[in-house]
């Protein structure tokens, strides 16, 4: 099969390939060992028929000598956080699971579903969006495919877009409709080698989206490739991408030394320095910055910040009818910090917020990008967090702590692999302030093809 949405594409349109072909085979994927657990309950049996049909008309299309939709009724997993007809939205949650069935698709998937998506069932994550580990207690957790194909070993997906990424990783689906609050699409696709791209949020309708932070969440998707990054976000946007190349040694790159690199494992620090070093070789101005404005990070994160205020708000009706037996702990835990966030608290946060975006803005000013690990550090084994609160909340923590920076920037940041072929994954983020999406997308497909030239040319980490 081809290996990304792009090549499966042009395989179609030169019939080498068929689209109802295809989804028997990333279905058969879909119900594979590899991708156990990735999807909630009998949501792929459910939306057989729908993704069948869509499959069918693309064929039907290219039969009669029409064109074929965009993407081709072509496999595409829905994060189960978006509102799909004749589906129950559930958050990964059991409390919401006895809940009406959504009567009509939230924008996002409208969009696809336009666009000939067969969408192919709704995936598994952290309950109601809230961890970057992807340990969901109700649905059971799916282990990371990549990294149990390298070591053996059961290590976490990453969330909270963890059963989209897996999806997307075990071959079941091309690409994967997710959010990203505080690096939910990124952290998952940098611990399975996939690329993640979190667009500036006011691009992307988040409507018919169970909210965890009204003011971070981006709806944004996982890939296999940059060009199919690019291809998902006008989707999602319904905007064109208006790439703007340009040769590696006319870009100015910023690595930011503070925070960032901090707690580094051995794997991602050899990975992030050998991805700085061919970026270099290929004549990209890369320099290390200070950015004093990251001191003001925890007047931002005091609380719980807006995911703890916001996800309360949403959230204070449920508990009180409910009280907190039905979530996860640990989420329950995180949802009633926002409780004790008063309205001068959250006004107060806004107004930190907005003058924390302009020193950075400023601060990061003739800059084409930032370059960081997207994660500091390999996918965690999981059973140690599944038994440990202590072990659990520092992961966390860890995980979000990089790609938490850019939503509070109000930017948009892209995850791709930078590791050798046959290593544990790491992710290779760049970012840059709000409505950079272009540029940034353009770079990506520049650094995209230098780190991929380094690998096949028997370079190693």
């Amino acid at each position: 099969m081809p290996h990304d949405l792009s090549s499966a594409l042009t395989a179609l349109h030169e019939g080498r390939l068929h689209a109802l072909d295809a989804l028997r085979t990333s279905q058969q994927a879909a119900h594979s060992d590899a991708c156990r657990h990735a999807f909630i309950g009998d949501s792929l049996a459910a939306m057989t028929p729908s993704a069948e049909a869509a499959a069918c008309a693309s064929d039907a299309a290219a039969r009669a000598g029409a064109p074929r939709p965009l993407l081709g009724g072509l496999a595409i997993s829905i994060k189960d956080l978006f509102d799909s007809a004749g589906c129950t939205t559930s958050a990964g949650s059991r409390l919401l699971q006895g809940q009406p069935t959504a009567s009509k698709d939230s924008p996002a998937v409208a969009r696809l579903r336009r666009a000939g998506a067969a969408l192919l069932g709704r995936s598994n994550m952290s309950e109601f969006a809230f961890s970057g580990v992807g340990i969901n207690p109700h649905h059971d957790t799916p282990a990371n495919p990549v990294t149990q194909a390298i070591d053996g070993l059961q290590r976490i997906p990453g969330g909270s877009t963890s059963g989209g990424a897996v999806s997307v990783a075990s071959g079941a689906a091309w690409a994967a409709l997710g959010s990203d609050t505080g690096g939910s699409i990124r952290i998952p696709a940098a611990l399975q080698g996939l690329v993640g791209f979190k667009n500036t949020a006011r691009l992307t309708p988040t409507e018919g989206c169970i909210p965890l932070s009204t003011t971070l969440d981006t709806a944004c998707a996982i890939t296999r490739s940059v060009r199919d990054a690019v291809l998902l976000h006008e989707v999602l946007a319904a905007r064109e991408v208006r790439l703007k190349p340009r040769p590696l040694r006319a870009t100015r790159l910023a690595v930011v030394k503070e925070l960032f690199l901090d707690g580094m494992d051995s794997t991602v620090s050899a990975a992030f320095e050998a991805s700085l070093r061919r970026l270099r070789e290929q004549g990209a101005q890369i320099e290390e910055i200070q950015l004093p404005a990251l001191q003001d990070l925890p007047l931002l994160q005091a609380q719980g910040g807006f995911a703890a205020a916001e996800s309360w708000a949403w959230h204070r009706p449920l508990m009180a009818e409910h009280g907190d037996s039905p979530y996860d702990p640990r989420v329950a835990a995180r949802i009633r910090r926002g409780a004790a966030i008063s309205a001068a608290d959250y006004i107060d946060l806004i107004h930190t917020r907005r003058r924390w975006i302009a020193a950075m803005e400023a601060q990061l000013q003739g800059f084409d990008a930032v370059l960081s690990p997207t994660v500091p550090v390999v996918a965690p084994l999981l059973q140690p967090l599944l038994l440990s609160d202590e072990a659990f909340f520092a992961a966390n923590a860890l995980l979000l702590r990089n790609p938490s920076v850019v939503n509070l920037l109000d930017g948009c940041a892209l995850s791709l692999p930078c590791h050798a072929p046959g290593q544990l994954p790491v992710g290779l983020m760049l970012w840059a302030p709000a409505l950079q999406d272009d540029v940034l997308l353009s770079l990506g497909l520049q650094i995209e093809q230098a780190l991929r030239s380094a690998h096949t040319h028997g370079e190693e980490h």
